[in-house]
């Protein structure tokens, strides 16, 4: 479970494995790469543009912070 202001999500599938990575001692090309790895079958850049784009909504949400 991710809280975050106001909410809490629930975190299954990919979405827990992005922000299991989200520890503050892995970049986020780092967290990109190594989901690749993990979803071989998906296109690297589809994994890469998703992987980003839920970053960013976490983001927008003040549910992550990163640089």
């Amino acid at each position: 479970t991710l809280l975050m202001p106001e909410r809490a999500l629930r975190l299954q599938g990919p979405s827990l494995e992005i922000i299991e990575r989200c520890d503050g001692q892995h970049s986020v090309a780092q967290i990109i790469s190594e989901l690749q790895k993990i979803y071989s079958k998906a296109a690297p850049e589809k994994v890469a543009q998703d992987i980003a784009g839920y970053l960013s909504l976490l983001h927008e949400q003040r549910a992550v912070d990163f640089q």
